[in-house]
């Protein structure tokens, strides 16, 4: 029998000058500001991972450049069954199939052709807040029009449905369609069974069609189990579009390559109908062969420890902020990103969000402003990368910012 690989997340891979954006855009229009001297970046802004890449996607890709030819194909069967068999493994999915399985370029773009199939322009969808950025601009770009129903903390702050706000919202703005995070970005939750089905029974009252963003799913910390959305009622199984991607778990987004699932027939061919009317939306020989390379039973051993290598940066950070008087955080329940309040800091010490961004971004400390995900006093921190960065961040925070 052989012995388990042990994976190395210490090692950050040099990627200055690499085609990583989160490091060469620094000093450019793309980034808020550069470290004073004496201060290098460490990027905890940009939700990509500062982790090696799982070898066995090289391996596969490389296989596949050693072919010499890259004209017209089709997806491989083994696409499917590497998908299915995921899906599976990771969220006890038993009833998939090839036809429920589509490519999308991107999750955003796959949530803009289920709207466009679901909705007119000028409609109103509901989301929560805070809300991924990516939405917003998605949402704001294509015509509709965002109604945001806010959620709330709980006596341990974490972030709660207000089901009573949404029902409001849904009736007084005449919604049919809403765009779901589960996991969700920014504020890290994995959503419990009792809240999802709550939601599943707000939808059916109004017949509201979910399209649930799931590309965080893979990243689920210890003592939390994801949930499928389209697995927590009949009524969302068919009346859920779902979209998922390699790309948070391996850190491909720059490979391109994202997949939708949808079991209602007649919802699945007017989403493959609106995908095709660009003509953009066609996978690449590569961006398959990574997810080849990806979703498999060794995949799933690099996976699992890397979200207990996240978990560790998750308790690192939380403990270093909250040693800080007026800093509030709880820990995230998934996805790699922190989303601490930093409005009692701001108050007692009289600075705003943009001096505070300014001063962690002066020493080296590249984080993202929150208030792009509705936000007002947050920061969202990206915590994939070596622990010995983490540590060196909160130390930057504690001794020169906070």
């Amino acid at each position: 029998m052989m012995s388990k690989i042990i994976y190395d997340f210490e090692t950050c891979p040099k990627r200055l000058g690499k085609d990583a954006l989160a490091l060469d855009s620094i000093g450019t229009s793309w980034a808020p500001g550069a470290p004073k001297d004496g201060f290098s970046v460490i990027p905890m802004w940009v939700a990509d991972m500062n982790f090696l890449c799982f070898p066995g996607i090289q391996k596969k890709v490389n296989e596949r450049l050693n072919e010499p030819h890259f004209g017209y194909f089709m997806p491989r069967d083994e696409y499917y069954e590497s998908i299915i068999n995921w899906q599976k493994t990771r969220n006890k999915t038993t009833d998939l199939k090839n036809d429920f399985i589509g490519y999308e370029n991107g999750v955003l773009g796959g949530v803009i052709s289920a709207l466009n199939t679901l909705c007119s322009r000028g409609d109103n969808v509901l989301l929560h807040s805070p809300t991924y950025i990516g939405f917003t601009s998605a949402l704001g770009n294509n015509g509709y029009n965002m109604v945001l129903s806010e959620m709330k903390k709980d006596s341990n702050g974490i972030y709660r449905m207000d089901f009573e706000d949404m029902e409001k919202k849904i009736v007084e703005n005449n919604i049919h369609a809403m765009v779901f995070c589960s996991p969700h970005n920014p504020c890290g939750r994995v959503w419990e069974d009792k809240e999802l089905r709550q939601l599943s029974d707000l939808c059916e009252k109004y017949n509201l069609t979910v399209i649930s963003d799931e590309i965080w799913s893979d990243i689920i910390l210890s003592g939390h189990t994801h949930i499928p959305t389209q697995s927590v009622s009949s009524y969302l199984h068919d009346n859920t579009v779902s979209l998922y991607a390699p790309s948070k778990t391996f850190n491909l987004a720059g490979m391109i390559g994202s997949y939708h699932i949808i079991y209602n027939k007649r919802l699945r061919e007017r989403v493959d109908k609106e995908s095709s009317l660009s003509h953009y939306n066609s996978m690449n020989i590569l961006s398959m062969y990574a997810l080849l390379g990806a979703y498999t039973q060794e995949g799933m051993n690099w996976t699992d420890q890397m979200c207990t290598a996240i978990d560790k940066n998750m308790d690192t950070a939380v403990s270093a902020l909250n040693e800080i008087k007026g800093v509030e955080v709880t820990k995230a329940q998934g996805t790699y990103m922190l989303f601490p309040d930093f409005s009692l800091w701001c108050k007692e010490h009289g600075k705003t969000m943009d001096e505070l961004e300014k001063a962690c971004w002066d020493k080296g400390v590249a984080l993202q402003d929150g208030r792009a995900f509705h936000g007002e006093y947050n920061l969202r921190i990206n915590l994939a990368l070596p622990q010995n960065l983490v540590k060196e961040a909160m130390e930057r925070l504690r001794k020169y910012v906070l």
